[in-house]
């Protein structure tokens, strides 16, 4: 494929606090018409809000919607059609953004955009704070040094898996821990980590929490929540937060 005119921008919004944003992010975002972004199919998008107040009647804004439950859904439609959109504007001679929260390939939906469109257009990913950096600056307590390896692991994965890690890893961040808070406390426990384990929550957001993992009573979290194990030769694990703190 040889098309190519326009420029698609892959650009990381941060975990959620507008002043992480990054210069040349917020130059693209300010000076590009073309904006698109992942939308639940109810509510307000996450990465444009962090964004909104740079968001002008200007703009021509594609939502890309992509449906936030349990059960599967055809996501391979959704990204094929979005493609579809942005191709158009790119072929007319337009650059378009794409907004993704934290970074765009630290998870981030904008992958699955890139691999559609890479081929035939130019493209540029512009990297932001990730959640993983993000909570570790909110939780006081750096994330792995020297020789620690550090393993992010995925809440939705097997018990094996989890528990694979939590036996191997000098450092472990477990992301995406929503409904699976009560089943990851349970493997972290019986692991024998629970007294090294910080959960946090919407980190960088005014409804941020940090707090030690032994300490939350709920069974479920929120989505963007996240919890940091350290069980490494440094002696950070005398710095946890105490309970409800909000830094």
């Amino acid at each position: 494929m040889t098309t190519r005119r326009g420029t698609l921008y892959g650009i990381g919004v941060g975990p959620g606090d507008p002043e992480l944003l990054t210069l040349k992010a917020h130059r693209l975002i300010t000076t590009t018409r073309v904006i698109a972004y992942p939308a639940p199919d109810t509510g307000e998008s996450f990465a444009r809000s962090i964004v909104s107040q740079w968001l002008d009647a200007d703009k021509h804004e594609i939502a890309i919607t992509i449906p936030m439950r349990v059960e599967r859904f055809p996501a391979k439609d959704v990204y094929d059609q979005a493609a579809i959109d942005i191709a158009s504007h790119l072929e007319s001679d337009e650059d378009v953004v794409v907004l993704c929260e934290g970074d765009p390939f630290f998870y981030g939906s904008f992958m699955y955009l890139f691999e559609r469109l890479a081929a035939s257009h130019t493209c540029e990913i512009v990297p932001g704070v990730s959640s993983l950096m993000a909570s570790a600056a909110a939780a006081g307590r750096p994330l792995a040094a020297r020789n620690d390896v550090l393993s992010v692991v995925a809440g939705p994965s097997e018990d094996a898996t989890i528990a694979h890690y939590l036996k191997q890893g000098d450092a472990i961040a477990i992301i995406k821990v929503g409904r699976h808070l009560a089943r990851l406390r349970g493997l972290i426990e019986k692991a024998g980590l629970l007294d090294r384990a910080i959960y946090l929550e919407r980190v960088t957001l005014g409804e941020q929490k940090v707090m030690p993992l032994a300490q939350v009573g709920a069974d479920a979290a929120p989505y963007f929540s996240m919890i940091l194990i350290y069980r490494g030769a440094e002696s950070w694990i005398d710095n946890l937060p105490i309970a409800g703190d909000e830094m």
